[in-house]
């Protein structure tokens, strides 16, 4: 539940490209008025309900018909409320060069790099026009691009939640690495015992190898759920997000299972064959998962991919 990725926001840029576009081209179009230029109280009651409305804005500025700076940036955010910018040629930009290129529309930059934050964002600007029509110059607005595609995906609410979920699955993690801690305690508590006493009816290898498994499938368990909860972005739109999930989850059972499966015959191979059956069952229960696992992983991503080509399609 990490910030999107950069490679994420722009792949959902590219579907929804033309719903971006049209969105930022309504909002553009609603407060290009010829008072931004006159005033900077407008500015910021502008961005001001801009960011009330959308919280993807970021800043918001003017340009003349030369391309330099007539405002300064103006920022929702406190931290940002003195950026500066009034005097800088912008006349190189992305969004100048194709403004001056279609100076009566609406024009939206390809996603880049900010200078501010270094997050993903995009530029629009719109033309501003006069009393007599005559052409003033140009409103510019920088949005974030994760959080514009959030914002479109309906994802804002559940993201508010975030640091809660992060520490709940911080806990369980903590609390599994723990269980961990002590099943290698344990494990080395019963192996120094084999070493001073020797192999008794209480101390057996087969206990430390149990204890040792357990602790491998639980760490890769807690691992997984740190990794995938905590430390990475998970994207719940996507099947192969929840697709990888499962499988890191279900491998680490398998693997679990597979080895206890292992040690049941090698107790029943030198003792007197008691538990076999169980041994050789436990062993075609990880056979089948592992063949389950192989089909869902397939037919998953056959599925996202013939989703992808439909929706290229359209």
């Amino acid at each position: 539940m990490s910030e999107m990725s950069y490679i994420a926001a722009i792949d959902y840029y590219r579907q929804h490209q033309q719903a971006i576009q049209d969105m930022l081209s309504s909002i553009l179009t609603g407060i290009a008025e010829q008072d931004l230029f006159a005033d900077s109280g407008v500015q910021k009651r502008a961005i001001q309900s801009l960011y009330e409305r959308y919280a993807f804005v970021e800043l918001l500025y003017t340009i003349d018909l030369h391309g330099q700076q007539c405002s300064d940036n103006l920022s929702p955010s406190k931290r940002q409320e003195r950026l500066g910018g009034k005097g800088r040629d912008r006349s190189q930009r992305p969004y100048y060069l194709l403004a001056q290129a279609k100076p009566d529309e609406v024009v939206v930059t390809e996603p880049y790099l900010s200078s501010i934050n270094r997050s993903l964002c995009i530029s629009a600007s719109a033309p501003v026009y006069g009393p007599e029509h005559e052409l003033l110059g140009y409103v510019v607005l920088d949005i974030d691009l994760a959080s514009t595609v959030e914002f479109l995906m309906g994802d804002r609410n559940r993201r508010r939640f975030g640091v809660l979920f992060k520490t709940v699955y911080s806990l369980i993690a903590l609390g599994l690495f723990c269980v961990v801690g002590f099943l290698l305690y344990a494990s080395f508590s019963e192996l120094q015992g084999m070493f001073k006493h020797g192999m008794t009816e209480h101390i057996q290898p087969f206990g430390v190898i149990i204890y040792l498994t357990l602790g491998l499938a639980i760490f890769d368990l807690a691992k997984t759920t740190l990794e995938e909860e905590v430390l990475m972005h998970k994207d719940i739109f996507r099947h192969s997000s929840t697709r990888r999930t499962i499988t890191r989850f279900i491998a680490a059972i398998l693997i679990a299972v597979s080895i206890e499966a292992l040690l049941m015959m090698f107790k029943a191979a030198i003792g007197d064959g008691e538990h076999m059956y169980e041994a050789v069952m436990m062993m075609m229960s990880a056979v089948g998962l592992l063949i389950a696992l192989g089909v869902y992983v397939y037919l998953g991503a056959k599925a996202e991919s013939t989703l992808h080509r439909i929706n290229n399609k359209v």
